[in-house]
């Protein structure tokens, strides 16, 4: 089986650590013009997916073999094709259970065949926003947010307790780092929408902005 994949060195390096079926061969793409010559490859997965009109048109001419896309705060009901969502945020593609959504049964089938080949270990969940780990950590890192713009801490402490207290692999400025704030943030939006405990906290606010005027 071969599975042509497109991902940042970080995401790379993440799925390469991962197992993998005694059958499967991985291509690495470089941009979505080499993932989309892979013609012969029997699944994508596209590790840089953004909800682009012309990127989603360019991966809808892969159907009907699965396409996996990385896509934890964008849902397939907003995207309305038949991809499979999976949640390959950093520090998420490596661990032994990858979250998926899909839509449909045949969807879901694809998905589990491709899974099974590949020997990962995989948990389907809800086509929500941030799925299930996503918006539980970003609500964390919020949290911690808020306690560092009350002054009850520095950001080193709080990470320290956090390891700590709670045997967190990573502190919650850690996990921010790692997956990046302005990820955290616009999940925080997007589920703010619908309920405003998730409204993202003033001091990261800030900091969020502080780094686009940098940039």
């Amino acid at each position: 089986m071969k599975i042509a994949v497109l991902a940042n060195g970080l995401s790379k390096e993440e799925m390469q650590q991962k197992p993998s079926g005694a059958n499967t061969s991985i291509i690495w793409a470089n941009s979505m013009d080499e993932l989309i010559a892979c013609k012969d490859a029997d699944a994508y997965f596209d590790l840089e997916f953004s909800n682009e009109k012309e990127r989603i048109d360019r991966l809808q001419r892969l159907l009907p073999k699965p396409v996996f896309v990385n896509a934890v705060v964008e849902t397939l009901s907003n995207i309305n094709k038949p991809l499979i969502r999976i949640n390959a945020w950093s520090g998420f593609l490596g661990r032994a259970v990858c979250e998926a959504a899909v839509l449909d049964e045949e969807q879901k089938i694809k998905a589990e065949n491709i899974f099974d080949e590949l020997n990962w270990g995989y948990r389907f969940v809800p086509d929500i926003p941030g799925m299930v780990t996503a918006r539980i950590l970003a609500m964390i890192i919020n949290e911690a947010y808020y306690t560092l713009q009350d002054h009850v801490s520095t950001k080193e402490e709080i990470d320290i307790a956090m390891k700590l207290g709670t045997n967190y692999p990573f502190g919650p400025f850690e996990w921010s780092e790692k997956i990046g704030l302005k990820n955290i943030h616009n999940l925080l939006i997007e589920l703010s929408k619908t309920d405003k405990i998730y409204k993202p906290s003033e001091a990261m606010e800030r900091e969020v902005l502080s780094s686009e005027i940098r940039s």
